[in-house]
């Protein structure tokens, strides 16, 4: 069913503790919708044919429960673990309690993606759009091919009311290729300007108008040759360190430094809405009646 069609990998193992709770699962609809619904209902439509979720194993039945029954008949599904232990044993920690982030769960899907990709975050809305645009482009690249891309968003358009968020801040050359990405752990908004930390925890400000990364990447599986190395060093640099995070950033940034590889950006009007705090959720609620009005979405999606 899935033979050439992109699949698309759903970052959904994370912990949301700025949120209170598991926001990967949390409603937003009447009829019980996630936020990953809609991503899965649009990416369906574009064009792609498997869907693989990467969860903690404390959530494996409730997510084989929602989706096994949705998807059935229509893509096929895999189930990847990024669990704290999937490290070289010499690095655990037993006081570690947050997953090694998104750049570890990447790698962890190595084994379950066989056709070009995507990958999301479980708790973003993208917008119908620019999953028909990623699609298009996954469709048209050949699997042996080291030429990725990725889904930029400006940074206005993607912060929260209600306290920081991280982006990665990216540098874009005149031909729309990435250059270097950044990882900006504390963006805020105080006194209506946008501020981010720098590395003495200084505010300074941030234009608005940059272009950031949320975590929509399209990839070849030849992107699984980069990354490994640098995970078991940063695992080196990092094992006493809790609450250190591995990102995808930096196995993109791995990837912009080989000579044979390179990262399109693509760009989208689809507005961008997620949940980073509880209070988020009121604001997505809305935005998503909105579009069920404008009938960009059917009141059941399923």
């Amino acid at each position: 069913m899935s033979k050439n069609k992109p699949t698309l990998v759903i970052l959904a193992a994370g912990i949301g503790s700025r949120y209170g709770g598991l926001k990967q699962l949390d409603t937003f609809t009447p009829e019980g919708d996630t936020i990953m619904d809609f991503s899965i209902y649009d990416a369906l439509q574009a064009g792609f044919g498997k869907f693989v979720f990467i969860i903690s194993k404390n959530i494996e039945e409730e997510c084989k429960e929602i989706f096994n029954k949705k998807l059935e008949g229509k893509a096929e599904v895999g189930y990847v673990f990024q669990e704290i232990d999937n490290v070289p044993p010499q690095y655990l920690n037993p006081e570690r309690i947050k997953p090694w982030g998104t750049g570890h769960a990447l790698l962890m899907a190595k084994d379950e993606v066989t056709e070009n990709f995507a990958i999301i975050n479980a708790d973003d809305f993208y917008g119908k759009e620019a999953f028909e645009i990623m699609a298009k482009a996954l469709t048209e690249m050949d699997k042996e091919s080291y030429h990725f891309n990725m889904m930029a968003y400006l940074l206005k358009n993607t912060v929260s009311d209600h306290g920081f968020v991280s982006r990665g801040e990216c540098q874009v050359d005149e031909n729309n290729y990435l250059t270097d990405v950044t990882e900006r752990t504390h963006i805020e908004k105080i006194d209506g300007k946008l501020m981010r930390k720098d590395d003495n925890g200084e505010f300074i400000p941030i234009d608005e108008n940059t272009i950031v990364s949320m975590n929509f990447w399209g990839f070849t599986p030849k992107c699984f040759e980069f990354g490994g190395a640098l995970f078991e060093e940063f695992l080196k640099e990092n094992e006493n360190d809790l609450k250190a995070e591995f990102f995808i950033t930096s196995v993109v940034n791995e990837i912009l430094k080989s000579d044979n590889a390179s990262v399109e950006v693509l760009q989208s009007n689809a507005k961008w809405f997620g949940v980073t705090y509880k209070e988020d959720k009121e604001i997505v609620k809305k935005e998503i009646e909105k579009l069920r009005a404008q009938k960009v979405y059917p009141t059941n999606l399923w």
